[in-house]
């Protein structure tokens, strides 16, 4: 936990409590259902919540904003962020009911009360959100398909609505196609070996910059 105070120094004992917790369920239930990589399991701390809250060093996010978590798995990066942001509105989605059944247990266990968990394809949401994260789930081809019709125009954070994907490698097949992007370099931020290739990939408002669209 002390890399986690580290690297988030703005976090509460309650909140560090909470990740601990997390971090604990996840590895219990670990073993009954495949939430997460089990090679790496155990690094949890470094490749799933030190990577989760990467996100806060790109946007802090606003109170009320509204983000939907595309295909989390094991609730990642929804729930670490929904206890770094605990007046953000989370709905974390996935297509397997086994997972939401562990998740919908975890967010009661955790007391989080700004999580909503749901099995349904990600292509079927109807409501919009004013950010769409996504952490290795799928190309960003895919995602930007996925995210049509399903983020808010108007901002009020302090960078615009958008996509916001964790990614890993080469992405220069991956941005061919978008006219406004930023990449954020993770190993510039955090000296562990894991994020030497990790990125955070955020595009604005896609819908308005992408050709052929």
């Amino acid at each position: 936990m002390q890399l986690i105070k580290k690297y988030f120094p703005q976090l509460n004992d309650i909140q560090l409590k909470k990740l601990l917790h997390f971090e604990k369920l996840i590895k219990e239930w670990n073993k009954k259902i495949n939430l997460v990589s089990r090679k790496d399991v155990e690094n949890f701390q470094i490749n799933h919540l030190i990577h989760s809250l990467s996100i806060s060093k790109l946007i802090l996010f606003e109170p009320k904003t509204k983000v939907l978590d595309i295909g989390t798995g094991g609730g990642l990066p929804g729930i670490p962020l929904a206890i770094f942001f605990p007046k953000t509105i989370f709905h974390l989605v996935d297509r397997k009911q086994k997972k939401i059944d562990v998740l919908n247990n975890i967010i009661i266990e955790l007391d989080l009360k700004n999580v909503i968990v749901e099995r349904i394809d990600a292509q079927d949401i109807s409501n919009e959100y004013d950010f769409i994260l996504n952490r290795a789930v799928s190309s960003t081809e895919n995602i930007l398909s996925i995210s049509r019709n399903k983020i808010k125009t108007n901002s009020f954070n302090k960078i615009q609505n958008g996509i916001i994907c964790l990614k890993g490698g080469n992405l220069e097949n991956e941005i061919v196609k978008l006219k406004i992007f930023e990449i954020l370099n993770l190993n510039k931020i955090f000296s562990e070996p894991f994020f030497e290739t990790k990125k955070i990939l955020y595009i604005p408002n896609p819908y308005t910059h992408m050709d052929n669209q």
